[in-house]
């Protein structure tokens, strides 16, 4: 059974979000929304004088990706609804703790 270990030619290593075949328009593009909000909502924490930046962006991943998750059709979007909602929590959690939805001025 060597023809286990490894796969054939035929069945090359394909990175996609659609291994069913079908297309899924709108749910590879919510996940995909998703996971930028969540790390552009993570990233901003590293400076504290990001946290509007990081409270939006933190915000609105977390609402889109639950509703990418509730209609998403494959593994693999829902991967990426998984990481891009724990970049968001955390992202919007810092945000508002290091000052809220507005900027100081």
């Amino acid at each position: 059974m060597p023809h286990v270990l490894q796969p054939s030619e035929r069945e090359r290593f394909r990175l996609t979000l659609n291994p069913d075949g079908r297309p899924h328009p709108v749910e590879n593009i919510l996940a995909v929304g998703t996971l930028v909000c969540g790390v552009v909502a993570f990233v901003s924490t590293f400076w504290t004088s990001a946290h509007a930046i990081a409270s939006w962006f933190g915000t609105l991943g977390f609402g889109v990706g639950l509703y990418s998750q509730y209609i998403s059709a494959t593994t693999p979007q829902r991967s990426l609804n998984i990481v891009g909602l724990v970049g968001s929590f955390v992202g919007a959690a810092l945000g508002i703790a290091h000052g809220g939805f507005l900027p100081h001025t």
